[in-house]
């Protein structure tokens, strides 16, 4: 992966930023999907980079929800 995306990420779990991260998150999902309707090249080497940039971001979301048990639960 980039170090450009792991500032990034780095930088919304900092600023606990879920919402951005969820956007970028959509977006590198959608790029996934295009390269991977591509015909005419091999863009294996672009997926690999796109899958690693979700796996980042999503290891950064799962930094920013609390531990079980941490948050009570409201009541009625």
């Amino acid at each position: 992966m980039s170090d450009a995306m792991q500032m990034i990420v780095a930088g919304y779990v900092r600023v606990r930023d879920q919402r951005a991260l969820i956007d970028l998150l959509t977006h590198r999902g959608k790029v996934l999907s295009e390269l991977q309707a591509v015909s005419g090249i091999n863009p294996a080497n672009a997926i690999s980079v796109v899958r690693d940039e979700i796996d980042q971001i999503e290891t950064g979301i799962k930094e920013l929800k609390p531990p079980p048990g941490l948050v009570r639960e409201r009541l009625g």
